[in-house]
């Protein structure tokens, strides 16, 4: 259930774990920055069996957004009998299997308020007991009332669950402050990082269709068209399937924001290789090794590149027409090496 401090399972004795929770002390210190009460009503409600917290938690939020699915389905994907509870990276794993994106939560309280005002509902781990005994569980946040300071979970058997947000979130930060959100691969969710997305993208692409991740790498661009590393995993998208002038327009757009970026223009060459515009490459090559000193790790691969194109130049008559639109923004003169 939780990479760090072990194997964390979930879902026992909550009853008994709430009464003690009554007596302790010390919350966190936590201003939410929502200043009015936000209900997400829609989120369906799966009531949970003995130590199936996870399933029902999971399928809380895919339901949430239009997977056919309960508890019960899931339950061989991400339930451990041995462990009675569910890991986190099967839960992870199981929304990727339904043609959804995970998408981990930043470990501090306003992700999760910033996730719930955008609409999503938060699955979250929370241990309910202590440090040294935990009794962990898997919740699904859907609301907070900021008159109140009051969270609103599914939670157990408990349909609308009302925590004070200091006991929430010692709960919660006892779980490490561990939470994720699903969202349609071409739809990031309104409170995402480009970076986290991107990586929960490269995570989901092993397990989703090409023309999924298309989209969804297409979507990236449109929601963050100068980020770097967008541009860089949406260009090695295209090139790994195919698409070699896509992939070459994409490192371009990319070389125009940072000029140095050396791998992008190995990759570029690569892909102006296989469009047949070789003395491009070759150009875009040198540059690229131009731009990295002796230590750089990946001077070995750029000198490999140059030394590929420089045996094809001599094998290849002039360049076709299409080359002469696909031409990089080369490095400011007083940064070359």
């Amino acid at each position: 259930m939780a990479p760090t401090n072990g194997l964390r399972w979930a879902c026992r004795s909550l009853a008994l774990v709430f009464l003690a929770l009554a007596g302790c002390a010390g919350a966190p210190r936590f201003e939410a920055p929502l200043d009015s009460t936000i209900e997400l009503r829609d989120v369906p409600f799966f009531p949970q069996t003995d130590y199936q917290c996870g399933p029902a938690a999971l399928a809380t939020i895919l339901s949430y957004e239009g997977v056919p699915v309960t508890p019960d389905d899931l339950t061989a994907a991400v339930y451990i009998e041995g462990l009675r509870g569910s890991l986190q990276a099967e839960l992870l794993a199981a929304t990727r299997r339904h043609g959804l994106v995970p998408y981990t939560l930043e470990r501090r309280p306003e992700a999760l308020f910033a996730a719930l005002e955008s609409g999503k509902p938060v699955l979250v781990l929370q241990n309910l007991g202590f440090d040294r005994f935990p009794v962990w569980h898997y919740a699904v946040v859907v609301g907070y009332d900021a008159e109140r300071e009051t969270v609103l979970l599914r939670s157990g058997t408990e349909h609308r669950r009302k925590e004070r947000l200091g006991r929430f979130l010692k709960s919660w930060r006892r779980g490490d402050y561990w939470a994720f959100v699903t969202a349609d691969p071409a739809n990031p969710p309104k409170s995402a990082k480009a970076d986290r997305w991107i990586r929960a993208l490269a995570d989901a692409e092993r397990v989703l269709p090409r023309t999924t991740m298309s989209s969804a790498y297409a979507a990236a661009r449109a929601r963050w068209p100068d980020d770097p590393l967008v541009l860089y995993a949406s260009a090695v998208h295209d090139g790994a399937n195919g698409r070699w002038e896509d992939s070459a327009r994409g490192y371009l757009a990319l070389l125009a924001i940072e000029p140095r970026h050396a791998a992008a223009r190995n990759n570029l060459a690569n892909m102006l290789a296989e469009g047949g515009c070789i003395e491009s490459a070759l150009r875009e090559a040198k540059l690229a090794l131009a731009t990295i000193d002796a230590s750089s790790p990946i001077r070995e691969a750029i000198e490999d590149t140059v030394a590929s194109m420089e045996r094809l130049a001599g094998e290849n008559a002039e360049e076709p027409p299409h080359c002469a639109a696909l031409s990089a923004v080369p490095p400011p003169a007083a940064e070359r090496s």
